[in-house]
């Protein structure tokens, strides 16, 4: 009897990828006993890919992540090594954070992080099964035999599932280089009747930094001063260190087309489909054959070792062209390649079998995140799983349908990805972009924790201390708004000559400083030379201030777009909708309402290949039925 409450939990996370971590953590944070099972415990939070955190829209992801209390944002400053904000230049809405990790720091620290959370397990051991119970999953079945028993199971299982690794036309089964795939649990998946799809990825060579001239080469410097990720750290005081980029050229492209006899890509052994947005070194040669060369960005793979990661370099071409092309790159003539750089395929589910909470429509209780529904990234990995824990944490408190989490497209990027995925589906890796975001002036980065944190507080998934801190930041923010307002400059002529003393136009009518703001010349550390009681206020207030100042305009008209949507997001369609039934809808229509099984109008609109009829026609119907 002992033995079967030891295997007894509340919520069990299959992997610990950069989905699983945050998972576990979120389910545990909300007092659920959580197990985390994974194949290797020594490569818990492993950056098979490039060691980087952030870029561009998923940077927004993390910070949201972060928003919420996950443990992405805080683990990548406590052992970044280079910090940038990507797109200064640029309006706020699309400047994203990257920062540069250290990969074996990042991941030991995050295992630490796992270690020490109260109520959360972690076994390694490999999943081959499902234990269903009729259409409710009831736990887990691993290759040595054990059962563990769970009221929610979270499955993150990356590229494991079914992963086959391509060197050339080498290719051996692997989750990635180094660990075993995952077969049984894929087939368990497909026998449970789920539609399972392949996609491809890849990885570049990695390089002997030692045999690297950098001397040669054009150092990028972290920001000074360095910015965090997480709203919670204070300062960087870790050790930095610069990239380098270098380019490809004809000769390059050359040697590379030399071995497209030898690539899996061109010679039909990857059946997958690959990212497009983050394409293969031979991939890109071959759609871009306009450009004579292609950036390549090096990472340092951390602090304590002479490893580089060539970002933009990624391929499965065959060992020896790999060598041969790096000596025909500037600076890299005479690098040594570590580990060979390769392509992976995997079983992914199709996401449109999910619910906006990431539960799987045909088995209950059972939540996927991550690769696995079909995307690609440590940040939009991160974000799901962060998503599938704390809905796993809810359905064991609540055990039905009533209060689970869901993020609107007008709240979160998190909410634009998980739309997407369940809404649309994906016939490619999906990776997040700011121009995804219909709503992207109101769901910067700055302002994540704003937009999130006291959300997530009501469900219980944000921690006391962090709460507190954004109250806290409200009420200066609205403090320095009243301040500004209270403020009011006559255009006498010694006014007019201090404002022209700091170059800033004259005025003619009495203005308060909040109108002073609105002009594009005039920012907030102008007004502090006006009147010297701004400057108390933080850099972090004053940058919210002032863009909620100048850009008033535009998020009011947004903000009634977002009340125009809500109004179809509040019409639910009954989960019992015979579509069939519906007077006025093709068969194409009807066919795809009862795939995806939308949970509201304003889903249903977005589903493509639905036009606006279709929509009238459904509120048509629900009105008769008396339903709407």
């Amino acid at each position: 009897m002992a033995r079967e409450t030891e295997n007894n939990f509340d919520v069990i996370v299959i992997g610990a990828g950069h989905a699983g971590c945050e998972a576990a953590l979120a389910a545990a944070r909300m007092k659920a006993k959580t197990l985390l099972l994974t194949i290797n415990l020594d490569h818990i939070a492993f950056m098979s890919c490039n060691p980087a955190v952030g870029g561009l829209g998923k940077g927004h992801l993390v910070k949201e992540l972060d928003a919420l209390d996950g443990e992405m944002g805080r683990n990548i400053d406590a052992t970044g090594i280079q910090f940038k904000v990507l797109n200064t230049k640029k309006g706020p809405a699309v400047r994203s954070t990257r920062i540069q990790a250290d990969k074996t720091r990042y991941a030991l620290r995050m295992k630490k992080r796992l270690e020490e959370e109260e109520g959360l397990h972690v076994r390694q051991g490999t999943v081959e099964r499902l234990i269903v119970d009729g259409t409710t999953v009831r736990g887990v079945e691993t290759w040595w035999g054990e059962q563990f028993f769970g009221r929610a199971v979270v499955v993150t299982t990356g590229t494991f599932l079914r992963g086959l690794i391509h060197v050339g036309l080498e290719q051996f089964e692997a989750g990635r280089m180094g660990d075993f795939s995952s077969i049984g649990l894929s087939q368990c998946l497909k026998d449970l009747g789920f539609e399972i799809g392949r996609l491809k990825t890849g990885t570049c060579p990695r390089l002997d930094g030692r045999t690297i001239d950098f001397s040669r080469l054009e150092p990028q410097h972290s920001d000074d001063p360095p910015k965090p990720f997480s709203f919670l750290t204070k300062g960087i005081s870790g050790t930095l260190v610069p990239c380098y980029i270098t380019y490809t050229n004809e000769d390059t492209h050359e040697i590379i087309r030399s071995g497209f006899d030898r690539s899996p890509l061109f010679t039909g052994k990857i059946k997958g489909t690959g990212v497009r947005y983050c394409p293969s070194i031979e991939d890109k040669i071959v759609r871009f054959k306009e450009r004579t060369r292609h950036r390549i960005f090096l990472e340092p793979e951390g602090l304590d070792t002479q490893e580089y990661y060539p970002n933009g370099l990624s391929t499965s071409l065959p060992l020896d062209i790999q060598i041969k092309m790096l000596r025909t790159v500037y600076g890299l003539e005479e690098a040594e390649i570590t580990r060979p750089g390769y392509g992976i395929e995997y079983d992914f589910v199709y996401p449109t079998q999910l619910y906006p909470t990431l539960e799987t429509k045909r088995i209950r209780n059972l939540f996927l995140a991550g690769q696995i529904n079909g995307t690609t990234g440590y940040e939009e990995a991160g974000a799901q799983g962060l998503m599938a824990g704390i809905n796993a944490a809810l359905r064991c408190r609540n055990d039905c349908d009533d209060g689970m989490f869901v993020l609107g497209r007008d709240e979160a990027y998190i909410g634009v990805m998980i739309d997407d995925l369940v809404t649309k589906g994906v016939d490619e890796p999906y990776r997040m972009f700011t121009s995804r975001a219909e709503h992207r002036l109101f769901l910067r980065e700055d302002n994540a924790d704003l937009r999130l944190t006291e959300k997530g507080y009501g469900i219980g998934a944000v921690s006391k201390e962090r709460y507190e801190a954004v109250v806290d930041k409200r009420r200066k923010i609205e403090e320095t708004h009243a301040l500004l307002r209270s403020v009011r400059l006559k255009p006498t002529r010694e006014t007019l000559e201090r404002l022209v003393s700091l170059g800033i136009e004259g005025i003619k009518n009495p203005v308060t400083l909040e109108e002073l703001l609105k002009k594009p010349a005039v920012a907030f550390d102008d007004l502090k030379r006006v009147d010297g009681r701004l400057e108390a206020v933080d850099e972090d207030i004053a940058y919210q201030v002032e863009l909620n100042v100048k850009y008033r305009g535009y998020t009011e008209r947004q903000r009634d777009m977002i009340e125009r949507a809500r109004k179809l997001e509040g019409k639910k369609i009954p989960s019992d909708t015979r579509y069939e039934e519906v007077s006025g809808l093709s068969k194409e229509v009807i066919e795809k309402f009862s795939k995806v099984r939308p949970f509201s109008l304003g889903q249903a609109s977005r589903i493509p290949g639905v036009t606006p009829a279709s929509i009238t026609a459904l509120l048509v119907h629900f009105k008769k039925k008396g339903i709407i």
